[in-house]
């Protein structure tokens, strides 16, 4: 996951969501996401997620 920089990421599970992946793929964005402080971010994205739970 490093290889991703975080815009790349943010916007992979943008797309991940919009597709409807698998909800483990969408969970390890994340993952990812947290782990990387993207708290600007995950605050949006933890609501997001909870609409497609």
């Amino acid at each position: 996951m490093e290889i991703l920089n975080d815009e790349v990421l943010i916007q992979s599970y943008h797309k991940a969501l919009e597709l409807n992946l698998h909800q483990d793929f969408i969970e390890l964005l994340f993952q990812e996401i947290c782990k990387r402080n993207l708290h600007s971010f995950s605050n949006d994205l933890s609501s997001m997620k909870k609409t497609t739970d």
